[in-house]
């Protein structure tokens, strides 16, 4: 897979089905003021709310900002790049034959405690670590683009 603009486009990278280790995964409930978060993968680019008073980042989606109390908050792209900062590894089988799999919190590069819950893939449970450079991809899904992450280097071995 090639990812031909790393910089303003870091997760473009889209990951394969048969990668997910939740093959039965769950749409998210409809919900308009996170719709945008779900739709962000289609052009590959991971998006986060701002407040449009004191451009602060708000995840989940709210709409209003935590910080200064501003009512107006507009989606923002942001790096897709971050550091876990906690993990477990899964092993309770949900479905026959389903492999450990790694739920993953990171700490996004753009602000300090702004934080997205997801999974960790191509990466075995036993390598996983805190602190961990990760890049976000995106796996699709009944219409959903759901946010996963990847270590760095196999990011980097990606687009070269």
């Amino acid at each position: 897979m090639k990812n031909s603009d790393s910089g303003a486009r870091a997760g473009a990278l889209e990951v394969r089905e048969e990668q997910d280790p939740l093959l039965h995964r769950l749409m998210p409930s409809p919900d308009p003021a996170a719709r945008f978060f779900w739709m962000s993968g289609a052009d590959g680019r991971l998006r986060i709310e701002q407040c449009d008073a004191c451009e602060y980042l708000v995840h989940p989606p709210s709409g209003h900002c935590p910080r200064c109390g501003g009512d107006r908050c507009t989606p923002r792209p942001v790096s897709g790049r971050g550091t876990i900062h906690s993990y477990t590894v899964n092993y309770q089988q949900w479905f026959v034959g389903q492999p450990p799999y790694i739920i993953v919190i990171i700490d996004l590069d753009e602000q300090a405690g702004l934080r997205l819950t997801s999974n960790l893939l191509d990466c075995a449970p036993d390598d996983v670590f805190v602190g961990m450079r990760v890049s976000v991809r995106f796996l699709a899904r009944h219409g959903v683009w759901y946010p996963v992450f990847v270590p760095s280097q196999a990011m980097e071995s990606d687009s070269a």
